[in-house]
């Protein structure tokens, strides 16, 4: 049994509802108070899920929370970020890191100044489906991994989301929004990308809103919504990505990774469950391969994994030097269509060290 690690969450907009019953799941997480530039929304969520509505000064100010989770929107990811490190606390931030790479830089250079642990979402990856894909690379079965396809496509959030502006203004758009699951993904299963070029472009300059409260609201589209890409992996790897938010409708798979061995299909990133499916060069029909790991977590399980590396002294998965990485290649698709050329990436990363078999429920690995 470990000390508990107070928790406050930051935002408390659409996805918070998710952190709040995940964190909820792990004996070593106690959330106990959180905060929104608007406070009746956060008072709110106080009242919904038993913590106390707090100013952000006022949660900084508190020396016994121990983790801030980042759950603000993308523009001001780094600024919060920051604040928490200089207030003494470590960090979990919603993806993307940071919208511009100077910007993930700077939280990087703040998390090492203050000495403090840095984490990012997806966190998708720790789940049953990543882990098991995870284990069937790992162990083999499909031989080594010679080529990948990544799509995500869409006709974008504007009839679902609330309000979905911020998706189509600077730091959103199919790549920042959805890519980090997807290439945090393949970054878990194959390691690090060294190259990578790329198209983009914008199909729908205005948008109308068709969800509610905020329906026949008009939107300006500030970035692309549709990036298609090639990448490089260190390991020598070459990947096809889609991204977008400018089609109808489509048949494509979500991943899929093809070896000299066999093809594996990789189920949806955005969730931590799903079918995994493996088909061997000599097998005449696919294999449906039972999870290996736990499909009953779902988002907090990355805020734990920092909780367990403060407490115990190890690296976290999710770090903050995964999701650089990968915000690093995000930023290079739409500089590889801008420039007509492969941009070669300067970051890397270790692959998150893969979730051991049979944790019990609520607990992770020390």
């Amino acid at each position: 049994m470990v000390k508990k690690v107070k928790v406050g969450i930051i935002g408390c907009g659409k996805i918070s509802a998710a952190y709040f019953k995940g964190c909820k799941a792990f004996e070593i997480l106690d959330v106990v108070a959180c905060s929104d530039i608007n406070m009746a929304c956060a008072e709110a969520a106080a009242k919904e899920y038993s913590c106390n509505a707090v100013p952000v000064k006022d949660m900084l100010a508190n020396r016994e929370i121990e983790i801030v989770v980042n759950l603000t929107i993308p523009k001001v990811h780094a600024e919060v970020d920051i604040a928490a490190f200089e207030a003494g606390k470590h960090v979990h931030s919603e993806k993307p890191l940071g919208i511009t790479r100077e910007d993930g830089r700077k939280v990087l250079d703040a998390a090492k100044k203050h000495n403090r642990l840095l984490t990012c979402a997806p966190d998708t990856f720790m789940g049953g489906g990543g882990q098991t894909a995870r284990k069937i690379v790992d162990d083999g079965w499909i031989g080594e991994p010679v080529a990948a396809t990544a799509f995500m496509a869409s006709h974008g959030p504007e009839n679902w989301h609330p309000n979905p502006g911020f998706l189509y203004a600077c730091g959103g758009g199919p790549m920042l929004d959805m890519g980090p699951y997807y290439l945090t993904a393949l970054v878990n299963l194959m390691g690090p990308i060294s190259r990578v070029t790329g198209s983009t472009r914008v199909t729908f300059p205005e948008r109308m809103i068709t969800s509610q409260p905020l329906y026949g609201t008009m939107m300006k589209v500030e970035v692309p919504t549709l990036v298609s890409g090639v990448m490089d992996f260190a390991n020598g790897a070459i990947a096809t990505i889609l991204m977008s938010f400018d089609i109808w409708s489509h048949n494509l798979p979500r991943i899929e990774i093809y070896g000299t061995e066999g093809t594996l299909i990789v189920p949806d990133p955005n969730r931590f469950d799903g079918q995994v499916m493996v088909k061997r060069a000599s097998a005449k029909e696919w294999s449906n391969i039972p999870l290996t790991h736990s499909d009953t977590v779902s988002r907090g399980i990355g805020v734990a994994d920092l909780a367990y590396a403060i407490r115990c002294g190890r690296k976290p998965r999710p770090s903050g030097e995964l999701a650089y990485h990968v915000l690093d290649v995000m930023c290079a698709f739409d500089e590889a269509s801008k420039r007509g050329e492969h941009v070669q990436i300067q970051s890397t990363t270790d692959k998150p060290r893969p979730l051991p078999l049979g944790l019990m429920p609520g607990t992770l690995d020390g």
